[in-house]
């Protein structure tokens, strides 16, 4: 669920440097008194800037479960965001960490992490989130040949079985869609779609993005039925996560910030999901 933008003050402080080749020039703006330059951002390791992902990752997210190619939409929001605080293509470090890992108390392997968390208060009691850098909508994906395929509402759902992957939105989507049922909870999205593919479920569901790549390209008969309202009727958010009380949320959130102001998550955002389209809305 959507959880409003962090408050940021932002000063910015214009200067030119020399930096070597193979590293971007940083910025030397600051947030609340923090440096938001390479060599005074306190990193796992020093120079270097590590982002958690989960093993496997998904296009259109990432491309052929490597996050390091710089292909797929979240994979290149890292890239960006690393070059937008100074750091090379070459300092970037990746860590695999599962989903529900990522985002519970306790020390942490990465800097920062994306795998389409969406910020919800309750996860924000144990780790930090950046501004949100990606609005989206979830949705139910079928069989043509389930019995999910011929529903149009949200109250014919109830009628058949659901599945989601554990720990995500989507699943508490689905849970909101049958309150009174247990939703089929799955460890991942390939192990869900196996349970499909299976009959043991009837539906699925998955963030749209997600909900158009696995229908047209890793179903043969997939269907959408359509697109869940938001819960509290406001847009859901993805942010990038971070330790909790991270001295980086700060100067992370201004970069995305810096990136939605300078066209940089829009232009990433219709490379790698503009073929999405949309989807009716159950009601």
């Amino acid at each position: 669920m959507r959880a409003p933008g962090l408050i940021l003050t932002v000063t910015a402080v214009l200067a030119v440097a020399c930096a070597p080749a193979d590293q971007t020039t940083p910025s030397t703006s600051q947030v609340d008194g923090v440096a938001c330059t390479k060599d005074k951002l306190a990193t796992l390791t020093p120079g270097k800037i590590t982002f958690g992902t989960d093993q496997p990752v998904y296009e259109p997210w990432f491309v052929d479960d490597d996050p390091t190619n710089g292909k797929g939409f979240e994979s290149a929001i890292a890239y960006a965001l690393a070059e937008e605080l100074g750091y090379a293509k070459s300092d970037v470090v990746w860590t695999r960490v599962p989903f529900n890992a990522a985002i519970q108390p306790g020390k942490k392997t990465y800097d920062m992490d994306l795998n389409e968390f969406s910020i919800t208060e309750e996860r924000k009691q144990a780790v930090d989130f950046s501004a949100p850098y990606y609005d989206v909508d979830q949705a139910v994906i079928t069989l043509k040949s389930s019995k999910a395929a011929s529903v149009k509402t949200l109250a014919e759902l109830k009628a058949v079985k659901i599945g989601a992957q554990v720990g995500t939105t989507s699943f508490e989507a689905a849970q909101r869609l049958q309150p009174e049922q247990d939703v089929a909870v799955y460890n991942t999205n390939d192990d869900a779609k196996a349970a499909l593919r299976a009959g043991q479920i009837d539906a699925l569901v998955v963030d749209l993005p997600t909900a158009f790549y696995i229908t047209s390209a890793e179903l043969d008969d997939g269907l959408i039925v359509g697109q869940i309202p938001p819960g509290d009727g406001k847009p859901e958010q993805f942010g990038i996560v971070l330790d909790k009380g991270s001295p980086l949320t700060g100067c992370v959130s201004m970069a995305v910030e810096n990136l939605r102001t300078d066209g940089t998550l829009a232009r990433i955002e219709q490379e790698w999901l503009s073929s999405a389209g949309t989807a009716p809305e159950l009601k």
